[in-house]
């Protein structure tokens, strides 16, 4: 390679939200190179890691339909897709943002996303109904009540193998083992991106740039600088590749930083996962059936209500929780009438768990744990479980405990059903919530809230849209609705 090229558009990342910006990018005329810093057979950063679900809004079974087309008589049948509506989506993002999300960018998020997953689907990417993520079955009868109801064939893998698929039939140029080093720009005008290439480096000159690589999770030192203590310890349930390096790069160049720096999606990882992500398997290190579970830390005590709302509407902030607990971990622990319901994730190989036949035993192979407090909590917790109220897997169902001092709010069983299971588990960071700010347009703002001409970005590394908290599947729609906007500006701009 020469150590100079030209291009209309480079967008730096090579995961959902960078290839939905080369895709949009071409189709409105640019030539475009596409600059991902990890080796083609770990190509796909965060998005290669995820279930490949978007939430999204829908009215209804005709609505799927267009998305999935070729769903078969007996799937629309046995199946109750309900409906997602702007509002239902409007009230998740508030209520798990607290009320923090960017109003403007919220609003672009859920009013594309219809249009975005559509859009996606015409790229070429094939998406079937999301039965083992999001649907609950009683009989043959499938029913979807979350608000996600697709899925991309293959997950996250299927999605990025599809739109890498797209990006080269639609003719762009795929650089791989390429780190975006800095910004080339004159007079506050962005002109291109200075990377390492292999072992080289070379000049991506340009009339617009993308910046669409991730946010910070797989950077120790700004993990513990910006999300604080214990960070560093934290399990990355993605990516080894995103280090920050398109903030970084933007910030140099003036831009604002925005949004919950302090904040991350952490969820509940086994405890003996790799440091990073594997891709063999994906996001199947997750326990997500928490909200049936009893949770208790090393002291042997209850230290969230677990079943406080939908799993969808939790599972991203109580890695956090966990992190806080000594030892940074915890144990989920079920008995045998709950054992229906677990996720397909509780049956890999690669798990921690222990089994036994009495709660006596259980604990005393619960490595690190108080086993006399666990004994005494699991007894009160068995104790205070309301068993007038009866158990409804399917929704929040109001059977609760009474007088327990942290009470759990639904789906609370009491633990009487020998064989019992324990899964240890720890936290596992995703995603950061800190970035750039943009405008609805995604152009990169800079302290005054004036675009930097020629820099536009999406997906991880955008602030402002997620606090705290965030609605289950909405980072991958995300993604797509902003850098299919940011694709189109840059394409705009360079033809300007």
């Amino acid at each position: 390679m020469s150590g100079s090229t030209e291009y209309d558009v480079v967008v730096v990342g090579g995961g959902n939200a960078a290839l939905c910006a080369a895709l949009s990018a071409v189709e409105h005329g640019s030539r475009v190179a596409l600059l991902e810093r990890a080796p083609e057979d770990s190509r796909g950063g965060n998005s290669a890691f995820t279930a490949g679900t978007m939430r999204h809004v829908y009215d209804g079974v005709e609505d799927i339909k267009i998305v999935v087309p070729d769903m078969s008589a007996d799937e629309i049948k046995n199946t109750d897709f309900g409906s997602y509506t702007q509002d239902d989506f409007f009230d998740d993002m508030a209520r798990v943002t607290r009320y923090r999300t960017n109003p403007d960018l919220c609003e672009v998020l859920v009013t594309r996303s219809r249009e975005t997953v559509r859009w996606v689907r015409e790229q070429g990417l094939r998406f079937i109904p999301a039965y083992s993520y999001y649907s609950l079955q009683e009989g043959e009868k499938h029913s979807f009540t979350s608000g996600v109801a697709v899925v991309a064939a293959g997950g996250g893998i299927g999605l990025v193998d599809s739109l890498y698929a797209a990006v080269k039939r639609r003719g762009v140029d795929i650089y791989y083992e390429t780190q975006a080093l800095s910004l080339i720009e004159s007079d506050r005008v962005v002109r291109g991106v200075r990377a390492l290439s292999g072992d080289k480096t070379v000049d991506f000159h340009a009339k617009a740039v993308v910046l669409a690589c991730g946010g910070f999770e797989s950077n120790v030192e700004w993990r513990t600088r910006y999300l604080g203590p214990g960070w560093d310890l934290a399990k990355v349930r993605g990516t080894r590749f995103n280090t920050g390096d398109g903030i970084r790069m933007a910030l140099d160049l003036g831009a604002q930083p925005y949004g919950n720096w302090a904040g991350c999606h952490a969820t509940e990882w086994d405890v003996n996962a790799p440091d990073f992500g594997d891709r063999d398997i994906g996001d199947q290190f997750q326990k997500h059936s928490y909200h049936y579970s009893v949770m208790l830390n090393a002291e042997g005590r209850r230290f969230v209500d677990e079943g406080a709302d939908l799993r969808s509407l939790t599972y991203a902030k109580y890695g956090r929780e966990i992190l806080a607990q000594p030892g940074q971990c915890a144990w989920q622990i079920f008995d045998s009438k709950i054992f229906p319901l677990l996720r397909s994730e509780y049956h890999i190989k690669r798990i921690t768990k222990v089994r036994a036949n009495t709660l006596e035993e259980l604990v005393a192979k619960m490595e690190g744990i108080n086993t006399e407090q666990a004994l005494k909590t699991l007894r009160e917790y068995n104790g205070a479980v309301n068993r007038d109220v009866p158990f409804q897997p399917n929704t929040r169902d109001g059977r609760g405990t009474c007088g327990l001092a942290l009470p759990k709010s639904n789906w609370a069983n009491t633990l009487e059903e020998p064989p019992f299971e324990a899964y240890a588990v720890t936290c596992g960071v995703t995603f950061t919530f800190g970035g750039v700010k943009i405008s609805t347009e995604a152009e990169v703002l800079d302290m005054r809230d004036r675009p930097i001409t020629g820099l536009y970005s999406a997906g991880e590394m955008v602030g402002g849209i997620f606090y705290f908290n965030y609605p289950g599947s909405s980072g991958l729609t995300n993604g797509a609705v902003f850098g299919r906007i940011a694709g189109r500006n840059a394409a705009k701009h360079a033809k300007s």
